[in-house]
């Protein structure tokens, strides 16, 4: 009995806490100057684990375990199998953020150029599927006309009469199993498109109304390549999700620093953040301070939002500071000490 339970498999997800690690060691810099004693600014991860009936039963019997049905987790007509990948999206995009946001922090001036629109989902059994899409997949022309956008090509589908024959020129990119991105060559994908499905539009893109005239099955986002004036490189093999980017961020920032910007304090936090410096809401927060504490740090920055979350597995003298911004991140760790942002190489236009 205890066999056939443990091959039982559940649509229920379990989220425990992960470890918090600092990120510094593991960014590479080339091109700008860096300081080789950077302040120890560690991401939390938790861990997210697809439940047999035998992990039910005896995971009820822990504390500090969150349940996530995985109903919570799908996307509409999109498989689990692309959780993995979507992940590792996530990491990539936040990365990316990351980068953009340290470097305007510490007074570069980051512009971006749209190249495409990139796979977020693929619908099962859509004529995207049917054509070998996938995640992170970067289309740049659909029938001749290039894309730039996601809106390009929602445009494009949206006008598009059931039935059409589509040729989408796409530069094929996949994640590793370790979770970094390959690039390959532009491949043309030849699809036909069908009805759109009940309920499906093309919401949130300028002068489209109505309903969709045609459906591909595809998520999409706008990609952007960045400026930079340097190169980096943050090792976070395995780890999926955009809650570092706030870590990822301060870490970059820190690590680009004549002086230290928590004043000697170790500090952890979890947070998305955006190129512009927004702090954004993440998942399993009770987890993650669990994890901090653990880890014997005393500062832990979090989402506004999720604030109350993490104060109430808090202990004594653990210290839960709520933001909602980049800059409000740097002003608290000025009280406690800390230098403002002052790069050791000066910046410039890239």
């Amino acid at each position: 009995m205890v066999v056939g339970l443990g091959h039982w498999q559940l649509n229920e997800f379990a989220i425990t806490p992960g470890n918090a690690t600092s990120l510094p060691p593991l960014i590479t810099v080339h091109g700008l100057r860096v300081n080789t004693h950077p302040d120890r600014v560690s991401f939390v991860d938790v861990y997210l684990q697809q439940l047999t009936m035998l992990q039910y039963l005896t995971m009820h019997l822990q504390s500090h375990v969150e349940y996530v049905p995985g109903s919570e987790l799908e996307e509409p007509g999109v498989s689990l199998s692309q959780l993995t990948a979507q992940g590792y999206q996530e990491m990539a995009d936040a990365k990316s953020a990351a980068e953009v946001a340290a470097l305007r922090a510490l007074g570069w001036k980051i512009s971006g150029a749209a190249n495409g629109a990139v796979v977020t989902a693929v619908v099962s059994a859509s004529p995207a599927d049917q054509a070998g899409l996938g995640v992170e997949d970067r289309i740049v022309a659909a029938n001749g006309h290039p894309i730039r956008t996601a809106c390009d090509l929602i445009g494009f589908v949206h006008r598009l009469p059931v039935g059409s024959a589509v040729h989408l020129g796409v530069v094929h990119q996949h994640f590793t199993a370790l979770g970094n991105i390959k690039v390959g060559r532009e491949h043309t994908y030849v699809m036909r498109s069908v009805a759109p499905p009940a309920g499906a539009g093309s919401l949130g893109c300028p002068g489209l109304r109505g309903a969709d005239a045609s459906f591909l099955g595809l998520a999409l986002e706008t990609g952007t390549q960045w400026s930079l004036p340097g190169r980096i490189a943050i090792n976070t093999s395995l780890i999926g999700g955009p809650s570092a980017g706030l870590a990822m961020t301060l870490s970059l920032i820190a690590t680009l620093s004549k002086d230290s910007i928590t004043g000697g304090h170790a500090i952890a936090t979890t947070g998305t953040i955006s190129v512009n410096g927004d702090v954004g809401p993440v998942g399993g927060v009770a987890e993650k301070t669990i994890a901090v504490e653990r880890a014997g740090i005393k500062y832990f920055f979090v989402p506004s939002s999720e604030a109350a979350t993490a104060q109430a597995e808090a202990t004594p003298g653990f210290h839960v500071i709520p933001v909602n911004t980049l800059g409000q991140v740097l002003t608290y760790l000025r009280a406690i000490g800390g230098h403002a942002p002052t790069p050791i190489s000066a910046p410039t236009k890239p």
